[in-house]
């Protein structure tokens, strides 16, 4: 008998546990979706609904019976509806709620202390409303509310004491409304706070002390407002916020020491306020910030200590402030592990060439869109592990051949929109460019501006024999620093040796250009003369004299028989060392007799050879010992093989 009352009596709560109203979705685990042209709360739901979500409907009153009969139910959601209602004692009747979300909905307000019966609700989310205002009594009764998002609806201002109940609230989001202003000590009871949003709201500025309640917050969002100024010492009292957003508000400037005592700030935005300039007091010891924000300005500088305390940066943009001209040498002293820098929009026009020599672990490098005339030749020795470099639209026109040579990583320079000066002092980089023509990831757009023969063709097409240099070598050579005087003379069957160009240098760096028929004879001690023999007919001369003076003349002849280039420059000294050419000259060099440097350099390459010998004995004793290491045991297999065969005959059978 009571078996069979006890089947009558569960029978129907299974059919009612596993029936789902035709509007709904469900599963077994209790989640429940209902969506259509629904008015209220589908009737007949499973009773194991533990979460319903009510999505795109009809529905615009939540009634007083709405949520009942539904005893398991603790997240409850009704968004993207035309919900404009909620009754009073709509949540009497589902105390246990935990979470409740009336998110993209049309409510305008909200009855008082509709809340209250939730007493242990954990999240609310009225979010994307048109919610104009909260009353003071709006939250009472949500002690244990930890997560509050009223975002993204019409609020202007903010009753005091409207958060005083919530003493447990961690998260907190008040973005996208219409506050003009934070009344004074409106968080004061927040002390368990983490988050808190106040951005894209109209804030005009900030009263001091007003998150000096706060010792738990971890970010602040304060961007997209209207804030002139903020008081000083306004962020001393979060000693725990990582995040903290100022940009795009109003601000001309901060009071010295604004951000110090953030030691465990991470990410910093300043950018799009119209900053003229920066206390160098301004940041104080950040050892974890990662990310810094500073863009969209009026600066014209910044002070060189503004990176200093933060050494674990990561990642810094400092881009799209179109009055940015200088930038202090030591300004990236202090980033060892920065990786990714932007300069780029900015008006820098010159850079320093210890601006990025600390920088180790440099990745990636944006410096396109400035006013950059010329690069340091060194510029880059501090980055070996540089891939990516951004030269492009400047006003580059040349650039040191080496002055990608240290960055041996390199993956990706761009170069194209530079007025680029295809004449002799291009021919280096050019050859780099043709060398690296797959680094060079721009290649085809890197072209010429000047002259006019070289117009638009690109640099990686140029090659050395291209380029007019004969006057600037000529200019080149005889400014180096020689002193003392030598002549040159040149015997040879053809006339056409025998016009000659003379360049005279005075160590004032004075410089005289001259053409002569004959040799010129040095006028003093402190002018020495270089004279340069052009071959001008098809025959090639039969040799080359090198003429000293007498004081100077060393021992025996020197001759270079059948020149090989149209062009000989001579420098003066007793011994040549190598000659060398390059686009039609032929350059030998010497070096001055020194007995001392020369004894020592006999000395090690004689200790060279003799260490060379050592080893070579060396490794022929060590192939002698070793083979008659093999030949012993070669012996000692052999007599052991004998002797086990030995045993093998004599054994009995």
């Amino acid at each position: 008998m009571w078996s069979i009352f006890l089947v009558f009596l569960v029978q129907p709560l299974c059919i009612q546990s596993t029936t789902c109203p035709s509007s709904c979705n469900c599963n077994q685990m209790g989640d429940v979706t209902c969506k259509g042209s629904i008015t209220d709360v589908p009737i007949g739901l499973p009773a194991n609904t533990s979460r319903l979500q009510l999505v795109a409907t009809n529905m615009t009153v939540l009634n007083s019976q709405s949520l009942a009969m539904l005893p398991l139910m603790l997240r409850f959601s009704i968004k993207h509806s035309a919900l404009v209602a909620i009754h009073p004692n709509a949540f009497q009747v589902a105390p246990q709620l935990l979470s409740v979300k009336l998110s993209f909905n049309a409510l305008h307000s909200l009855p008082p202390r509709v809340f209250r019966h939730l007493v242990s609700l954990d999240q609310l989310h009225l979010d994307n409303n048109h919610l104009e205002s909260i009353s003071p009594v709006q939250f009472e009764g949500l002690a244990n509310l930890t997560e509050l998002d009223v975002s993204n609806n019409a609020i202007t201002h903010l009753a005091p004491g409207v958060f005083r109940s919530l003493r447990r609230l961690v998260f907190l989001n008040l973005g996208r409304n219409f506050l003009q202003q934070l009344t004074p000590n409106v968080f004061h009871s927040l002390r368990q706070l983490e988050s808190l949003m106040v951005f894209n709201n109209r804030l005009q500025a900030l009263e001091p002390g007003a998150f000096d309640d706060l010792p738990n917050l971890c970010q602040l969002t304060l961007h997209n407002n209207q804030i002139a100024r903020i008081p000083p010492k306004l962020f001393w009292a979060l000693r725990k916020l990582q995040v903290l957003t100022l940009s795009s508000n109003k601000l001309q400037g901060f009071p010295e020491k604004s951000f110090y005592h953030l030691p465990k700030l991470t990410k910093l935005t300043i950018y799009k306020n119209p900053l003229l300039s920066l206390t160098d007091k301004l940041m104080g010891h950040m050892p974890m910030m990662e990310e810094f924000y500073l863009f969209a300005t009026n600066l014209t500088t910044v002070p060189g200590n503004l990176f200093a305390n933060m050494s674990r940066i990561e990642r810094l943009y400092l881009h799209f402030n179109n009055k940015l001209a200088e930038l202090p040498p030591d300004l990236f002293c202090c980033l060892p592990k920065l990786q990714r820098l932007s300069l780029k929009y900015n008006d820098i026009q010159d850079v320093h060439h210890d601006l990025f020599s600390k920088l180790a672990n440099m990745i990636a490098l944006f410096l396109n869109d400035n006013q950059l005339c010329n690069l340091p030749g060194d510029i880059f020795k501090g980055n070996p592990g540089l891939k990516s470099i951004d030269l492009r639209n400047n006003q580059l026109k040349v650039l040191p051949g080496e002055v990608f040579s240290a960055a041996w990583a390199l993956r990706n320079v761009s170069l194209s929109g530079n007025p680029w000066d295809c004449g002799c002092d291009i021919r280096d980089i050019a050859h780099w460019i043709r060398r690296n023509e797959d680094v060079v990831i721009d290649g085809a757009d890197v072209t010429c501006s000047n002259p006019p023969t070289f117009l638009r063709r690109p640099l990686k097409s140029l090659h050395h024999n291209e380029f007019d240099c004969d006057h600037a070598m000529n200019v080149s050579q005889a400014t180096a620093s020689f002193t003392g005087s030598f002549h040159v003379s040149t015997t040879t069957e053809s006339p056409a040796l025998r016009e000659t160009q003379t360049v005279e240098i005075i160590p004032t760096t004075s410089v005289r250009v001259a053409t002569s028929p004959q040799k010129t004879e040095a006028s003093s001690k402190d002018r020495f003369t270089t004279r340069v023999f052009r071959h001008t007919s098809t025959d090639p001369p039969t040799a080359y004299i090198l003429d000293f003076p007498k004081d100077e003349q060393p021992s025996g002849d020197y001759f270079l028989s059948q020149p090989f280039h149209d062009w000989l420059v001579i420098e003066n000294g007793p011994e040549f060392v190598h000659n060398n050419r390059l686009t039609g000259w032929v350059y030998l060099w010497t070096l001055s007799t020194n007995q001392t440097y020369t004894g020592f350099l006999m000395a090690l390459h004689i200790l060279l050879l003799a260490a060379g010998v050592a080893l070579i004995l060396a490794a022929m004793y060590g192939m002698y010992r070793l083979n008659q290491a093999m030949d012993d045991l070669r012996a000692k297999l052999t007599n052991r093989k004998h002797n086990i065969t030995s045993k093998k005959a004599n054994r009995p059978r």
